[in-house]
């Protein structure tokens, strides 16, 4: 007798539960070999300035990197997948938050809500990345699509992104945050501005700005295109809460990023985003094995480099035909429309 889908959905939560179990050696010595090369590569980034900029501009590019599988430790610590301890995870995600300019218990919560509520057209909005549908886009004034159609642009999104997330976004508070989560906000931006005064008195602002600024931007584009990119793809799973599902907004509405090697190390693993979405205590450098034992996993939508670069164009998600679209292609429609109108 063939398995329901409610039977098809416990089981495939079941067979992901060996791999959500998180390792100490292993994380230990994922902190050693990402943490301490960052480290290392800022300092020789101030270092190299005096022979020449572009060593430092090249040691800031090599450590974006370093930053973004920071952020993946960072990332699993507000999960508490990272240690066993919730102790440990807290003082790690605390310093990795530190690391990467990201409040720990901020975006912890955020993060959570944004699992709980991926793919869900009527929960949109917090842990996520703005996006209209088509009624809702036509709905809106002028003034209203101008702004969204700046905000999904690429030079902006990706540009004046990072900027925004490091300045403004991650160093306030949301109007519900309690008192733990405020106060936590306030401590990493007081470690944080107590760290860039002494790094810009010591070295003075521009060589500030040329290795901890342009590190921090390369990897916040580089980490807003991979949230981005894993959630917005032709055939991405989006569903209103009636008919929304947990199990299918993670294999589904969201994508197995297959990455080379180096960039996959780079990035965590998070290139998984299907795994991770389905079960966010399986630790970053278990996602792969999960995926790789695990048949039902597979059939995930798989996007590569090369592919990727398509999403670029999909701004507006159609809930009728169940896709994304262009700017070009709701505007081609609207004009359709207005000629049969005129022709009647």
């Amino acid at each position: 007798m063939a398995m329901t889908d409610a039977e098809k959905t416990k089981q495939l939560r079941k067979e992901v539960v060996p791999f959500a179990k998180s390792q100490t050696k292993t994380s230990i010595l994922q902190i050693i070999n990402t943490i301490l090369p960052l480290l290392a590569i800022w300092g020789a980034g101030y270092y190299l300035l005096q022979f020449s900029p572009w060593f430092t501009v090249a040691c800031s590019i090599l450590a974006s990197g370093f930053v973004v599988r920071t952020f993946i430790i960072f990332h699993d610590c507000t999960h508490g997948s990272f240690f066993k301890s919730k102790k440990a995870n807290n003082i790690v995600g605390n310093i990795t938050g530190i690391l990467t300019s990201f409040p720990y218990e901020k975006w912890k919560r955020e993060h959570t809500i944004h699992h709980a509520t991926s793919s869900n057209l009527d929960k949109r909005g917090i842990g996520d990345i703005d996006m209209l549908t088509v009624d809702e886009y036509l709905q809106k004034s002028k003034l209203g699509r101008l702004g969204y159609r700046l905000y999904r642009n690429p030079l902006v999104m990706f540009g004046l992104g990072p900027l925004f997330m490091v300045l403004v976004l991650n160093r306030v508070n949301r109007k519900d945050a309690k008192k733990k989560e405020r106060f936590n906000t306030y401590f990493t931006n007081a470690v944080l501005l107590i760290i860039c005064a002494a790094l810009i008195w010591a070295t003075g602002w521009q060589t500030f700005l040329l290795v901890h600024g342009l590190t921090l931007f390369i990897a916040g584009a580089l980490g807003i295109w991979l949230f981005y990119i894993q959630h917005t793809y032709e055939d991405s799973y989006f569903e209103f809460e009636t008919d929304w599902d947990y199990v299918k907004a993670a294999v589904e509405g969201s994508s197995y990023y297959k990455l080379p090697k180096i960039l996959q190390w780079i990035t965590g693993n998070i290139g998984f985003h299907h795994v991770h979405h389905l079960s966010p205590r399986v630790p970053n450098y278990n996602l792969e094995a999960a995926h790789e034992s695990i048949p039902p996993l597979q059939k995930a939508t798989t996007i590569t480099l090369k592919t990727s670069v398509e999403s670029i164009r999909y701004k507006l998600y159609d809930p009728k035909n169940k896709k994304f679209v262009s700017f070009k292609e709701v505007e081609k429609k609207i004009r359709l429309k207005n000629n049969k109108s005129v022709q009647a």
